[in-house]
């Protein structure tokens, strides 16, 4: 079975951060999402992935 696309909302909430967080890390630091529509998606296990790589906490 594939992993469920997550919402904003959704990754927010796993990270335990908030929306607008999320919109700036997309932008600001390269999250790993995808843009359908106008909406971001996004796979748990590439964020993750992204998170203990150290990418969240590196300098802008």
């Amino acid at each position: 079975m594939s992993e469920p696309w997550l919402s904003a909302d959704d990754i927010a909430e796993h990270l335990g951060v908030t929306k607008d967080t999320i919109y700036a890390w997309i932008s600001d630091k390269g999250m790993p999402a995808h843009k359908v529509g106008r909406l971001w998606k996004f796979q748990a296990s590439e964020v993750d992935d992204w998170v203990r790589r150290g990418d969240a906490g590196s300098p802008d």
